[in-house]
């Protein structure tokens, strides 16, 4: 019944993922239902801007004015959103400096990887812990994985930078991002309709009404529906060789689809000729319905429900780099069983094209003399490896619905509870290495539920402004997993269970004792965390001391605080220093493959310290926010990509291979990774992957400015930089893992100028610049990893509008200069597999929307 509840209430929190800082007169109510950005405010009124307006935040709890708010705040309106290309939290990373949001790399299934000054996380695993705390309309998102929520029908966004522990709680190790939506507002009805078409076959619908139901309630329902193939090629291997001229370089084997089979008719002289799938694609369907009702003036209670159905094809990933020297016995003999070898001929012409084929074409029972993985092995009567097909496409259902209580006790206080419930689904299948042999693909099956509730009563006064209030969240999730390893002579099954819980109280004031000039910040959040972990892997056919079954329960207690001194010089200027602390929870091993690999490790444990300055310049056409900051880690584990002898389960010696076990540099005593030299077969040992913890205390310091200027009416320019160095204190860490995530340099700049009285509407011509200069990608000494390449991408678009007939539209350009570069990297080789994959970023593409209101 609550299931249905929840999607009949259909609102997509996960949906609703921006909600731009709203900016209001000074004298407007700060009400998120009728604030708007100054931009969207003079367009509205037919006028141009002249002059930023306030922009009202919520980062404190409280309804405070952006520029008298003592946090370093990124605050960005949906209209500014829009304008700048950006729908999806994977998008962030062009408006918010010194943070990176990107969409995961592949391996980990479709969520965000986020940093913010440095920290961040990527791993998607549902027994991992984020170190950005997300929050949607106040409802906590816990998972990086179904993290790239869709920007729709949204109001504004606010990016908290630094440790935010004390208000935001769980997990805000590296800072917090505040999402809302737009609210129900029962003034008067309201409609709108946007089709965007562009490349690569692209559709995107997004609809939506407000109706008022009286003076005192309304319904606001928002839908979604986007389609695009993708922009990376599967490209069939043997196919392809006989286009470029080298069928002999394709051994003998077969064609991954029958219809690119060569024959007296059909040759392939073109690359297309040779595709049978693509990766990148999106199918994603949602929507989002809010009831609002005041049953008296001081009393708003809002329900909100969501849902999203996203198939969407799999992230592009391509082989980048391959060292034959690495190549294991089964991988060696799997190759010959073709007449290959593993070598070049498995990277493709074009960095959009992939080999891959989600299929292992060796079928089911066969025996491979000298391989350990295909010997005929049946269970319960039937052959259990090779020959099977994958799905190239993620599967996700997230489901929620949450209610909001808004309770005015008086002048002076007021009372905000808000409980909310989300369900996730997510499926996912991985082709690991890239080419048409299998060294490992892995199926994924995740489902999570949880609840989330918080109660705050905040007051504000001459002398002070505060708030307290009590945080609750409950979840349990379910991980069903299979690792299919021929390159480790392995398949494995997995099922884990987690049952997080986690109860906090939480006090935050800004005391005045001697007038508005000086203030004092002080707040403290105690906190009760643990989460029992239910770990079963187990091998389809070793033994019962080859399988990996435990029960961890990761736990802390923990008091974070916050202390600052703030000084308003004017309306316009203020000054602010701080000092807070930040922690993410303790974790485990989430992905042991034998025995040895289990283990436990405390969370991270930080101080920041925070100098900034707020000033509104030349009568409020200048805006400028800067700060500095240092980062201090107490306790930082950290993992350490290597890798270590497989053990036979039963004698628990080595099993025999042709690889060989070096010293892995940074790692703690005793940890290995897989050399690059191999030795005859079975006078070696066969690798398998590790990940190695250690406490690694290191410091991370940097700066931050961002410039809004409006020079003169209709103008406004934009931009920020942000810099963040990261510093182990041990010489052998720096080497290895010279940063935890994140580029050295991030910057962006935007200029826009809207001209009236053109063809009876405005027209707004814009461009954007967004810089990321080259970083590490991961914690190994493989230069493969380390992306020299800055990355500069300028993104184009001009608007026409027209307030008579209420309809715009918009053509524009993303990566405008078709610039190359990639997402991420991903080295397999420290794990004992011989490739290294990537992501590559969009290219070029063009849009058109079309957008009518009612």
């Amino acid at each position: 019944m609550v299931k249905k509840i929840g999607l009949v209430s259909a609102s997509a929190i996960a949906l609703a993922m921006a909600y731009p800082a709203f900016a209001q007169d000074a004298a407007a109510p700060a009400s998120p239902a009728n604030t708007k950005s100054p931009v969207a405010a003079a367009q509205d009124s037919g006028g141009k801007q002249d002059g930023l307006g306030e922009i009202v935040v919520t980062a404190t709890r409280q309804a405070t004015n952006l520029q008298n708010t003592p946090i370093a705040i990124t605050a960005v309106t949906s209209g500014e959103l829009e304008s700048r290309g950006v729908t999806t939290v994977s998008d962030l990373t062009s408006v918010v400096p010194n943070a990176q949001f990107q969409k995961t790399q592949g391996a980990f299934g479709p969520g965000v990887s986020g940093t913010i000054r440095g920290i961040g996380s990527g791993d998607t695993n549902i027994g991992g812990e984020n170190a950005i705390a997300y929050y949607i309309d106040d409802v906590y998102y816990p998972l990086v994985l179904g993290a790239n929520f869709d920007l729709l029908d949204t109001d504004h966004i606010e990016v908290l930078r630094g440790p935010q522990g004390t208000l935001f709680g769980r997990n805000a190790l590296a800072g917090a991002v505040n999402i809302v939506a737009k609210q129900p507002d029962p003034s008067g009805a309201s409609a709108y309709v946007d089709v965007t078409t562009g490349s690569y076959n692209r559709i995107d619908v997004r609809a939506g009404f407000n109706m008022p139901l009286s003076s005192t309630a309304a319904l606001r329902v928002s839908g979604l529906s986007k389609q695009r193939q993708g922009y990376m090629k599967m490209v069939d291997f043997t196919c392809d060789m006989q286009r470029r001229g080298t069928p002999q370089l394709a051994g003998s084997y077969p064609t991954s689809n029958v219809l690119k089979t060569n024959q007296p008719n059909f040759k392939p002289d073109s690359v297309n000729d040779c595709v049978t799938g693509h990766l990148g694609g999106e199918d994603v369907h949602g929507g989002r319905a809010s009831l609002m009702w005041e049953p008296a003036s001081s009393v708003r209670l809002t329900v909100t429900g969501d849902y999203i159905h996203d198939t969407s094809q799999n992230a592009p990933d391509t082989l980048v780099s391959i060292d034959p020297k690495r190549v294991s016995t089964n991988v060696a003999t799997e190759a010959a069983y073709f007449g290959l070898t593993v070598d070049q001929r498995f990277k493709p012409e074009s960095p959009f094209e992939t080999y891959a084929t989600y299929a292992d074409a060796i079928p089911a029972g066969t025996v491979i003399p000298g391989n350990t993985y295909y010997t005929g092995t049946v269970v319960n009567g039937r052959p259990t490896r090779g020959g099977y097909s994958l799905d190239p496409h993620i599967r996700i259902i997230n489901w929620g619905f949450s209610g909001k209580l808004n309770w005015d006790l008086g002048s002076d206080i007021a009372l905000t509870a808000v409980v909310g419930h989300r369900e996730l689904h997510e499926y996912h299948a991985w082709d690991t290495d890239g080419m048409p042999l299998v060294v490992e693909h892995t199926v994924n099956d995740n489902h999570e539920r949880y609840w989330n509730a918080e109660v705050r009563l905040a007051g504000k006064m001459d002398w002070v402004d505060w708030v307290v209030g009590a945080f609750y969240f409950d979840a349990h999730g379910d991980q069903h997993a299979a690792i299919i390893s021929p390159g480790a002579a392995g398949q494995r099954s997995l099922h884990t269970t987690y049952d997080p819980n986690s109860k906090a109280v939480f006090a935050n004031a800004t005391v005045r004792p001697f007038g508005d000039k000086l203030s004092f910040t002080g707040g403290l959040r105690y906190s009760d965390d643990h989460k029992v972990v239910d770990f079963s892997n187990l091998a389809d056919i070793s033994p019962v001391a080859g399988d990996l079954t435990f029960v961890v329960i990761p736990k802390q207690k923990q008091l974070d605080w916050k202390a600052g001194i703030n000084y308003q010089a004017t309306h316009n200027m203020l000054f602010y220093a701080s000092a807070a602390t930040g922690n993410s929870l303790p974790g485990y091993n989430s992905r042991p493959q034998q025995a040895t690999q289990i283990q436990q490790f405390s969370g991270q444990d930080v101080i920041a310290y925070e100098a900034g300055a707020k000033l509104d310049l030349f009568d409020r056409h200048v805006r400028f926010n800067g700060d500095v900051f240092y980062t201090d880690f107490k306790t930082r584990p950290s993992g350490l990509t290597g890798s270590e002898a497989r053990l036979d389960p039963v004698t628990g010696l080595p099993v025999p291979g042709n690889q060989v076990l070096v010293p892995l540099p940074g790692g703690p005593a005793g940890s290995t990774q897989c050399g690059t030299t191999t030795v005859a077969a079975g006078t070696g040992i066969t690798c398998i992957g590790r990940t190695y913890y250690r406490n690694l205390p290191a410091s991370i310091k940097g700066a931050e400015a961002e410039v809004t200027i409006n020079p003169v009416a209709g103008l406004l320019i934009n931009g920020s930089v942000g810099y963040s160095k990261f510093w182990a204190d041990d010489i052998a860490a720096r080497t290895v893992n010279r940063r935890q995530g994140g580029p050295f340099w991030t910057a962006n700049a935007g200029i826009q100028y809207r001209a009236d009285d053109v063809l009876g509407g405005s027209m707004t011509p814009r461009l954007d610049w967004t810089y990321q200069s080259s970083q590490v990608y991961s914690g190994t000494s493989t230069a493969t990893n380390y992306l020299g390449v800055a990355r500069s991408l300028v993104n184009a678009r001009l608007t026409y509008d027209n307030s008579d007939h209420d309809f715009s539209i918009a053509v524009g350009a993303t990566n405008l200069f078709n610039k190359f570069y990639y997402i991420n990297v991903f080295d397999y080789q420290p794990l004992g597999y011989p490739q290294t994959d990537a992501q590559p970023g969009q290219p070029r593409e063009w849009y058109l929307t079309v957008s009518k209101r009612f």
